[in-house]
């Protein structure tokens, strides 16, 4: 068989052949991906050469038939405009990057971020974005000090209406705690905790965060004293030491129903 050009012949454990395409550019040794045939191979690898040896190519122009992957064929037109070569689908602009989670799906995020997502690749699952660190699903919104399961709109914004934002300038935490909401009464803020047994059940409604953070805290205690299983996340409070902390602990009410509330055996 002729060779391929920047295409090389390999066996699966069970002896069947597959092909690999790679491309070397300035003493960078880059793999295209493996293919079932020589010649989709081959055209990886032909398509990549054009990419870096010319500007033609957008990232906007993609098309399956090039053989390359979405993720390879940014990766290259990156390397060619940029000079720098990530193994994740990552475009420079001038003050922030984007990374591409498909060709229609597309984030901005600050330079600050740019070394962490070369290194971490975004994945989807349930309307979540999150990456694998350290063998963990992490939610890409903790970066940003924002809680799991936290609700766009009620504990959080985009600034400027873009979802797929995320500059850390464009993101504003509305509510930092667990079990914490702001509403007002009467021209006044209120903070209402919840926790979720059964159902919601409001733990009380108070003056400040704090307040309300701690009520939420001393309700998850409470709960666990009755022999409450679940693995409730509890509130970190800054700037408060431990007798401020136990001062408003002591002093925060939590309703008579949670207060009651009775764990019947299975």
């Amino acid at each position: 068989m002729e060779r391929v050009p920047g295409v090389y012949i390999t066996k699966k454990k069970n002896g069947d052949i597959y092909y690999r395409a790679s491309i070397t550019h300035k003493c960078k040794h880059i793999s295209l991906g493996s293919y079932s045939a020589s010649d989709l191979a081959g055209r990886a690898y032909d398509t990549a050469v054009e990419i870096l040896r010319e500007n033609c190519y957008k990232i906007d122009d993609y098309k399956s038939s090039y053989a390359l992957s979405f993720d390879k064929w940014v990766v290259l037109i990156n390397l060619r405009d940029n000079g720098i070569y990530f193994k994740n689908p990552i475009y420079l602009k001038k003050n922030y990057f984007i990374y591409y989670y498909n060709k229609k799906i597309l984030f901005k995020f600050d330079v600050d971020d740019l070394f962490y997502y070369a290194e971490h690749k975004i994945m989807r699952r349930g309307g979540h974005l999150f990456v694998s660190d350290y063998g963990m699903q992490v939610n890409i919104l903790s970066r940003y000090g924002i809680k799991n399961f936290a609700v766009p709109g009620r504990d959080y914004r985009f600034v400027n209406g873009d979802s797929s934002d995320y500059r850390y300038g464009n993101i504003k935490i509305i509510n930092p705690y667990y079990g914490v909401s702001k509403s007002f009464e009467r021209g006044l803020p209120r903070y209402t905790a919840k926790i979720h047994i059964n159902g919601d059940y409001i733990i009380g409604k108070y003056s400040s965060e704090q307040e309300a953070a701690i009520a939420y805290n001393k309700a998850v205690n409470l709960l666990k004293n009755k022999g409450f299983t679940k693995d409730y996340p509890v509130n970190y409070i800054d700037g408060l030491d431990e007798v401020k902390y136990a001062l408003i602990y002591n002093k925060v009410r939590i309703s008579r129903k949670l207060r009651d509330y009775t764990i019947f055996p299975a």
